[in-house]
């Protein structure tokens, strides 16, 4: 095995950027296994969707350095524009055409050979087959997303980044895309995730960062974020700490921190 085979799949070392008086990234460090999935959470404004534009090279850094899939996004972008494929906030599907319509345009400009049969594979892959011929107008919000991802899986990039990929979704079409995402994880395909929504990071992600005021405040699995907890005080029912109560602990809101482990106690 090489050694690039054996490096994180996405490096970031010291990365900062500004805009004007506003220092949104203060010194970020993080590093993704490759086939993982990675939650990046933080506030609305905390520098999750500014450090995905570095990595996908739409944004310079002002200092730091990042790599993915061994990389330097600076110096190669390139080649980094070649590994990866990047999903934003909303479906990027054009409506006038149909799923398979998107898909196959998509392969043409990307000179993937028999586009035709990539679409049909992706429509299979995404449960999507029967809906293949309908224009994207009729498709439920969770079917818009999951013909989104699959558009950008064309070419086959060893690594994805899905920015809020659950945002206006309702419950359904949320687990729909998570188990989207999963299934692109099992089949080795390395995803940063960014989300406000704590409950995603909990059901889908191997690894678990918090951005808070510019920095990493905290990095590591669900249950070694856990322990960063105190154990719990309860009565009768002890009740197992949630991402949440992780999340308002590290980043200063102990009376919400409070108010969820109070919801663990019960009396007689």
């Amino acid at each position: 095995m090489t050694t690039r085979q054996l490096a994180p799949a996405i490096r970031v070392q010291g990365l900062e950027k500004s805009y004007r008086d506003l220092h949104v990234l203060k010194g970020v460090n993080f590093d993704v296994a490759g086939g993982s999935i990675f939650a990046l959470l933080g506030s609305n404004g905390a520098g999750k969707t500014t450090v995905v534009k570095i990595l996908s090279t739409l944004l310079t850094a002002d200092a730091g350095t990042a790599a993915v899939d061994g990389f330097d996004v600076a110096t190669q972008p390139e080649r980094v524009r070649q590994s990866i494929s990047l999903t934003g906030q909303f479906a990027a599907v054009d409506e006038i055409l149909s799923g398979r319509e998107n898909l196959v345009l998509i392969a043409h400009l990307r000179r993937v050979a028999n586009p035709h049969a990539v679409a049909d594979d992706l429509l299979a892959r995404f449960s999507l087959t029967d809906a293949g011929a309908r224009k994207v107008s009729t498709y439920s919000g969770g079917m818009r997303r999951r013909l989104d991802i699959a558009m950008s899986l064309i070419g086959n990039p060893p690594v994805i980044f899905l920015d809020e990929p659950t945002t206006g979704l309702d419950p359904q079409a949320r687990v729909e895309v998570w188990q989207t995402i999963r299934a692109l994880a099992d089949a080795g395909t390395t995803v940063l995730l960014t989300t406000q929504y704590l409950e995603e990071a909990e059901q889908l992600a191997d690894r678990i960062a918090i951005l808070h005021e510019g920095r990493i405040i905290v990095d590591g699995t669900l249950a070694e974020l856990e322990q960063l907890l105190p154990p719990a005080e309860v009565e009768y029912v002890e009740k197992r700490p949630t991402l949440e109560d992780v999340f308002f602990a590290i980043v200063g809101n102990p009376n919400a921190a409070a108010q969820s482990a109070r919801t663990g106690q019960e009396r007689p």
